[in-house]
């Protein structure tokens, strides 16, 4: 007997549709390995009629006053804590997340930051109206950019298509948002739900491939293309849209820096880092994963950090004891396993580095140490579950090896001393510094970096601004 597979549908126009030449992919759930559902294969009739409802849709949603705006962004809020359990549902068949992991951790900063952005709204800022010439009156107006196109990365499906469409529904835009092709099954829900509470056109999702991305981005129709994906992939992006000068926003992964002294706690600092660098199976942009110990201590972190691995458990989705569930899918298990069978003669796996069973894309926590700064495993995103360990002996050795990489998103320092902290802060060359934690994030306080991390913003006033334009208005007074 065969289980019928569920059927996911692109949202366009305010309908559920198939693509329009019928094809379609499977999906799979990382936790067992085995198709659960069917999406479509978007093509070039699909993001024409994409656009076509976004386009049409703008001028209205545009016109909408601002506290109309945030009253539908609020009921699209409490729409997400009504049928959390439905949304959790969908992500874990995405991702094989452990259920009460998404229950607690990505819910509630989802539905958080719906309603931070209803709120910036109606808080936009800028040059107050007066007389910079004399006779005549300038006022700045900040407007909507128009239609955007928005690609959501398959790590955090649910939270990145918030990030995504909240500021710029906010701001006055109209959007099409493409999750990735392995996890569209809770963006196709979240779209069953706003499609209940916003006029149609106004959010449209699209299924597809990078070919379906390529399409959307080279589209003339849009004003802005946001990414959140590879350095590759938003290169690419970068060269469509600058083709009709589109407004680019890339966030493209991170290689943070871990920077431990040696007057630091090691007990909590492992506590906390190992967390950090497993949580979500290392599949974030963010994680703790390149950790530079100062060289009095390092034996003893090392070791620590190892235990704490060791004791660190990956599992199916409803194991309440698990951290991390699988791998996203079987490309990433081969990468990140990669990355392990290349190692250098002179690094020394301390924890991990296997697979966990022969069903799903489970990978153990893992620990290397006896790294060089030079080596691939340092330079290049993992985006796995493990921590790289290298040794330093002051702090203007710790610095250059911090900032030794192509990627600057994200970076926290360990000590107990104030001033070390300032002077770390100011010169690590990364979006975020953390100071004795890592990977805290708030709706309130920008997410974005620098370098090959891409630019634009996350979250915060400056990521709702990312999504306006400024125009200058000048008027005689005479």
């Amino acid at each position: 007997m065969t289980t019928e597979l569920r059927r996911l549908r692109n949202y366009i126009n305010g309908e559920f549709r198939d693509a329009a030449d019928g094809r379609t992919i499977d999906v799979i759930n990382p936790a067992t390995g085995e198709v659960y559902a069917t999406s479509p294969l978007s093509g070039q009739a699909d993001v024409d009629a994409a656009m076509e409802a976004a386009a049409a849709a703008f001028p209205a949603w545009r016109d909408t006053t601002p506290s109309e705006r945030q009253k539908l962004l609020l009921k699209i809020a409490d729409a997400f804590e009504e049928r959390a359990e439905d949304l959790i549902a969908a992500e874990v068949e995405n991702t094989g997340k452990p259920v009460a992991l998404t229950a607690s951790e990505e819910i509630p900063p989802m539905v958080d930051q719906i309603r931070f952005f209803a709120g910036a709204a109606r808080m936009l800022e800028g040059k107050s109206a007066g007389e910079y010439m004399e006779g005549m009156t300038s006022i700045i107006r900040r407007e909507p950019v128009g239609v955007c196109a928005q690609v959501a990365p398959w790590n955090y499906p649910m939270m990145m298509a918030v990030w995504k469409f909240a500021p710029a529904l906010a701001a006055g835009n109209t959007v099409v948002l493409k999750p990735s092709d392995t996890t569209p099954a809770s963006t196709v829900l979240i779209a069953e739900i706003i499609g209940q509470i916003l006029p149609k056109g106004v959010f449209n999702v699209l299924c597809g491939d990078r070919e379906t991305g390529r399409a959307m981005v080279e589209h003339a129709t849009p004003a802005m293309a946001s990414i959140t994906g590879s350095v590759r992939a938003g290169i690419q992006v970068a060269e469509s849209a600058s083709k009709d000068v589109k407004r680019v926003h890339l966030e493209l992964g991170g290689k943070a820096p871990v920077v431990v002294f040696e007057d630091t706690d090691i007990a909590k600092a492992v506590e906390d880092i190992s967390v950090a660098g497993f949580f979500n199976a290392g599949q974030d942009c963010t994680a703790a994963t390149r950790v530079l110990v100062h060289e009095s201590i390092h034996d003893e972190f090392v070791s620590a950090l190892a235990k704490a691995a060791a004791e660190t458990k990956t599992g199916q989705p409803d194991d309440e004891d698990v951290l991390y569930g699988p791998l996203n899918n079987e490309n990433q298990l081969k990468q990140v396993s990669g990355f392990i069978d290349r190692l250098p003669a002179h690094a020394k796996v301390e924890a991990g580095g296997h697979r966990v069973g022969d069903k799903g894309y489970f990978y153990a926590p893992t620990v290397v140490s006896g790294l060089k700064q030079d080596d691939e495993i340092v330079q290049n995103e993992v985006f796995g579950p493990v921590i790289t360990v290298q040794s330093f002996r002051d702090e203007e050795q710790a610095l250059e090896y911090a900032n030794g990489v192509e990627y600057a998103l994200a970076s926290s320092v360990w000590t107990k001393d104030h001033a070390r902290a300032m002077r770390m802060s100011k010169a690590l060359d990364f979006g975020c510094v953390w100071i004795n934690t890592h990977i805290p994030l708030v709706a309130e306080m920008p997410h974005g970096g620098y370098k090959k991390s891409g630019y634009g913003k996350d979250l915060s006033a400056y990521g709702f601004e990312d999504y306006t334009r400024i125009k200058h208005v000048m008027t005689s007074l005479g």
